[in-house]
């Protein structure tokens, strides 16, 4: 299959980002907890004197600043990675013999960036990588796996929680404000987890459906190529 792109490496970065990022979230829990005790701290004036207050919050402050600077550097380089990815699944997906299939490779990529059509047009292309992935000669007639509705529900909700989050940053000055923030913000950390194992089941099945009809048609001789759109 001349036309076939081996993803084996890509999927591999994939999986290493993923669990990078559930170490960080983990972090970024312990971190927020031990922020949010300070926060308790400072609320109920339990410290001895000012001056430990003020040296414990700065040194709170700068251990927030490291895990939060990681966790999107972390975050932008998985997206870039990811998105390559979903692009050469849906490529792949048509080079093993899918055909009529409603999303392009980069449509596949380019919804996750449109307002209102990102609600729900990614899913159903990442939902047509599998289904195309599983069985490509009749991959309408699939059914999907039931990873995909959890992964894009807790995508949505880690959206919506980021929504949150930005707005309360913006207005939280008060010790209560900011312990709203943080347990805001210690939920989002939370359900990135759940989320980043979803993902990762999505991409081990999809990977693992593609090699093994791509085994398949070598063994049993090519199939055409087919063009693929951009």
């Amino acid at each position: 299959m001349a036309h076939f792109r081996d993803s084996e490496n890509l999927t591999r970065w994939v999986r290493i980002l993923l669990y990078a990022q559930i170490v960080v979230a983990i972090a970024s829990l312990i971190s927020g907890y031990l922020e949010y005790q300070l926060l308790l701290s400072l609320q109920n004036g339990t410290f001895e004197a000012v001056e430990i207050a003020l040296a414990e919050s700065a040194a709170g402050d700068r251990r927030q600043l490291v895990v939060g600077v990681v966790y999107l550097i972390l975050l932008i380089v998985s997206a870039v990675v990811i998105l390559k990815w979903i692009h050469r699944a849906n490529y792949n997906a048509r080079q093993l013999g899918a055909k009529g299939m409603d999303f392009t490779p980069g449509w596949a990529v380019g919804y996750y960036f449109i307002p209102i059509l990102n609600l729900f047009k990614p899913y159903r292309a990442m939902k047509e990588i599998w289904k195309a992935s599983k069985n490509p000669s009749r991959w309408a007639t699939q059914p999907a796996s039931r990873i995909l509705p959890l992964w894009w529900g807790l995508w949505i909700t880690s959206n919506i929680l980021g929504q949150v989050i930005f707005r309360l940053a913006r207005r939280a000055e008060e010790i209560p404000e900011l312990i709203g923030l943080n347990l805001v913000s210690q939920i989002s950390d939370f359900l990135d987890i759940p989320l980043a194992l979803a993902l990762l089941v999505l991409v081990n099945e999809i990977h693992a459906m593609q090699t093994t009809q791509r085994r398949r048609i070598e063994s049993e001789g090519e199939v055409e190529a087919v063009e693929v759109p951009v």
